[in-house]
């Protein structure tokens, strides 16, 4: 059988690799970061993490909860080194970024019908079945290529990274371990009083933002993460109901709930680097150290990686991507990740599942798996296909874009179960379907 090129080896494309060779499909998987890395990517290992080491909820009860463990029951290779390389994080699923990458880039070292070519792939195969997978950053002659076959490829947004901290150099006797609700100690939390963030809030505002290079301006700043300074810019109290929100919050020192409070979630698995959860920001850097330092606790914090902003670009996918994510023009041709208008690491590696499964299916001669709008693998799928409204962005996983229930189902709660329900429901039965597929030897 002829190998299937996989073009980049990130969440998608090893997401994408491991379900084929599963299956008996031979891949040439392309990664081209040892002889050239994208502004974002630090090492030479797959799927590598480079925004948070957080892949959220891992409550079915959420979307993108579900999402994962729908990718579990198909034997998700990305789920896989998730569950395995885990550290503690309340009801979010993270990871120690390093492990998970090592555990990815193994993994498929070890498949034999996985051929390895460390190197850039510039062009896009007429004839060949491929798996374009290049990731957000995707530039230069591949992304002339893309633009060669399809139209699609025109739309770029911003995309901004939160800073790291070394955790021995956050004041403990300020801030406190402590999840929302109280579910675990597995947050560190910096607490404000109204003074505190309101003296944050003024410096935040009035702080000067990093120099974009000429071609990154003038993009759009996609809502999901969106910079915290362009949070506070929309009014006092954005932050304070948004990444600072102290509900579910209970200061043990006080007994009470803090006005406001800044969350640090675990980089790694020792516990010695930490995130500042949602501050993803453009501000330069000497102005984040000064600015970030007036959060109480982190008076002398050691940043170890400031945040930074780069341009992602992806596909206007609606009317040229099916929901299986091949090319309607080209059908052996598929594309996987965040170039399709997906959001999000789980989401990435989702559609690389898909994308995988479905060319696997495809190139034997079986009819194709319809996940359907029921269930979040196959909601991201339909979304990405056909859009939803006249302006097409990324979008993460969320029941907004799932097939709605029927019948009158009372509370939220109740709601979210039911998704979860039937959802898991159809992916049990299609998971079941394609049993007998994968090989014993790949």
């Amino acid at each position: 059988m002829q190998k299937v090129i996989v073009i980049g080896a990130g969440l998608a494309g090893s997401e994408a690799a491991y379900q084929l060779a599963k299956r008996g499909v031979p891949v040439q998987l392309w990664e081209m970061k040892t002889r050239r890395k994208q502004p974002a990517h630090t090492t030479d290992g797959f799927a590598e993490l480079v925004c948070s080491n957080s892949l959220r909820s891992d409550r079915v009860q959420n979307a993108v909860g579900l999402l994962k463990e729908e990718m579990r029951r198909m034997d998700s290779l990305i789920l896989q080194a998730a569950d395995a390389t885990r550290v503690p994080a309340g009801g979010a699923l993270a990871v120690d970024r390093e492990l998970f990458s090592q555990y990815v880039t193994r993994a498929l070292r070890a498949l034999a019908l996985v051929d390895i070519v460390q190197d850039e792939r510039t062009d896009i195969p007429p004839d060949a079945p491929c798996i374009v997978s290049s990731g957000p950053l995707t530039d230069g002659a591949l992304a002339e290529a893309i633009a060669g076959i399809s139209q699609a490829f025109r739309l770029h947004f911003h995309d901004a990274v939160a800073p790291i901290i070394e955790a021995d150099s956050i004041d403990k006797d300020k801030a406190f371990f402590f999840s929302r609700y109280d579910r675990g100690s597995d947050y560190i939390n910096c607490p404000m009083t109204q003074e505190e963030y309101d003296a944050f809030y003024d410096a935040l505002l009035t702080a000067r933002l990093a120099d974009l290079h000429e071609f990154d301006k003038d993009v759009n700043i996609f809502e999901g993460c969106m910079p915290v300074e362009a949070m506070a810019a929309r009014g006092r109290m954005t932050l304070a109901f948004g990444p600072m929100k102290p509900v579910g919050i209970t200061d043990p020192r006080t007994g009470r709930q803090p006005y406001a409070v800044v969350q640090l979630r675990r980089e790694d698995a020792a516990g010695t680097l930490y995130n500042m959860v949602g501050f993803q920001t453009r501000l330069a850097w000497p102005e984040q150290k000064r600015v970030f330092s007036m959060i109480p606790g982190l008076e002398k914090a050691r940043f170890i990686r400031y945040g930074v902003m780069h341009r992602n670009t992806y596909l206007d996918a609606p009317g040229f991507l099916s929901d299986d994510f091949s090319l309607r023009e080209r059908p052996l041709t598929y594309f996987a990740g965040q170039i399709t208008g997906v959001e999000g690491y789980v989401e990435s590696a989702a559609s690389g599942l898909v994308a995988g499964i479905s060319l696997a299916r495809k190139l034997f001669g079986r009819p194709p798996v319809r996940f359907g709008a029921d269930t979040a693998l196959g909601a991201l799928g339909n979304y990405v296909s056909q859009g939803m409204g006249n302006d097409f962005v990324p979008m993460h996983a969320n029941f907004g874009i799932m097939e709605p229930i029927q019948g009158k189902v009372r509370g939220k709660k109740n709601r979210q179960e039911a998704y979860a329900r039937r959802a898991l429901a159809r992916i049990d039965e299609i998971a079941q379907g394609l049993k007998g597929e994968a090989i014993d030897e790949v």
